[in-house]
């Protein structure tokens, strides 16, 4: 797809109009919440209680260690730039497979797929908070405690406002099945 996208764009063959490239910024951004709500439909509450720990150690940890690069002799704001670009888990690769393997019970035995689900999901939200911090840092910026609070507070609101609107949606879809009025629950 990379590969087509390249060659498509306006680099090479140039073939792609430019309305559909002022709003790939857009399709991105609308690709990424497509791809995470698969991730969100697929994984069960019982499996995330059972790697609750695991997955938060899994989603916090590797990326704290990529971002002590500066022992390779570079400054701590660069190391910690790319360290969190580093860091960041692809959902468009993890979770089609992870769904995938969930699908086929491939490792759901011990709850592996949930887990790196549930632990890329974190993951994200985790480096991207780092990223804008030490990006304005490496700006000339000043970091302040507020921006990384931000990491617990936009994962416990997100984890808000995603149960508000999915029980919100509950509502909606029992009430209209309820009422004879049939909506697809696609």
């Amino acid at each position: 797809m990379l590969v087509t996208g390249i060659v498509l764009g306006p680099y090479v063959l140039d073939l792609l109009d430019p309305s559909i490239l002022s709003i790939s910024a857009d399709l991105r951004k609308m690709a990424l919440i497509i791809i995470l709500l698969k991730a969100g439909l697929s994984l069960n509450l019982e499996d995330l209680k059972k790697v609750g720990r695991p997955a938060v150690m899994m989603s916090f940890v590797p990326a704290s260690f990529e971002i002590l690069g500066y022992i390779l002799g570079i400054s701590r704001v660069d190391a910690a730039v790319m360290g969190a670009v580093l860091g960041a888990v692809s959902p468009a690769v993890v979770v089609p497979r992870m769904v995938k393997l969930i699908e086929t019970k491939y490792g759901t035995g011990k709850a592996i797929p949930q887990m790196i689900l549930a632990g890329a999901s974190c993951d994200d939200i985790f480096v991207i908070v780092l990223f804008t911090t030490f990006l304005g840092m490496a700006q000339g910026d000043k970091a302040d405690v507020k921006s990384f609070l931000n990491i617990p507070v936009s994962i416990v609101l997100g984890v808000a406002l995603g149960a508000v609107v999915g029980y919100l949606l509950y509502l909606f879809f029992e009430t209209a099945y309820a009422k004879k009025h049939y909506v697809r629950n696609s």
